[in-house]
């Protein structure tokens, strides 16, 4: 499976933001959070812009983080 999911592991385990939290913050069940932080899935670009989005609610550092890794150079 894919970057997003290793990148959005790093940065939550980065950042101390759990899953709860960003489902919390994305309006969607922890599970999914879950397939995603643990590769089972890969979410859909539309839902990386959510993540990004989320994540910025929760700690804009955390944001330029998941952006940066899963992004790369390209941000």
């Amino acid at each position: 499976m894919g970057k997003a999911g290793k990148a959005l592991k790093q940065v939550l385990e980065d950042y101390s933001i759990s899953q709860f939290a960003l489902a919390v913050a994305m309006d969607v069940e922890r599970n999914n959070v879950y397939r995603w932080v643990n590769e089972k899935r890969d979410p859909t670009a539309e839902t990386v812009v959510e993540i990004v989005r989320a994540l910025k609610t929760l700690n804009p550092e955390a944001s330029k983080a998941f952006s940066t890794l899963y992004l790369g150079d390209e941000v």
